[in-house]
């Protein structure tokens, strides 16, 4: 299983992991408690491959920033809470990603980063962090 099988639904707390689809959305099991519920097409799901974050020249994948932030903690739970202060968050989030955009990416995704990176490593789901690095770059233009 890779980050594509790994969802962020807007309006719920935490992170998802797909289960299976069904004739009108999916069936997602919550990281946080076990549970599972059934998705309609109608909610807004982001499939964490396909998220990033803006910096000053590009938007650098959310898996590299996940795994600047495993590498800088050694696979340990992040340093900086998420209900810490904003200073202290963007003060963290800036040795991670030096050049993120501090006008386009808030306290609250920063936040919501680090709540997702403390999830995927309580559940021992960094290594997929690797597995998207190796992955074959099929959209890349040539």
């Amino acid at each position: 299983m890779g980050l594509e099988k790994v969802l962020a639904i807007s309006g719920k707390p935490g992170l998802y992991k797909l289960v299976t689809q069904t004739r009108g959305g999916f069936v997602a099991e919550s990281l946080m408690d076990g549970k599972r519920l059934s998705i309609s097409l109608q909610n807004n799901v982001s499939v964490l491959s396909e998220i990033a974050i803006y910096t000053l020249t590009e938007e650098v994948p959310l898996y590299k920033v996940l795994a600047k932030i495993k590498e800088k903690e050694n696979s340990q739970p992040s340093s900086v809470g998420p209900k810490d202060g904003k200073d202290k968050l963007e003060e963290y989030f800036f040795d991670v990603l030096p050049d993120y955009d501090e006008d386009r990416v808030y306290a609250s995704d920063i936040k919501k980063v680090l709540q997702w990176y403390n999830l995927l490593q309580k559940h021992d789901m960094l290594d997929l962090l690797d597995e998207e690095d190796k992955a074959p770059a099929s959209e890349e233009e040539e």
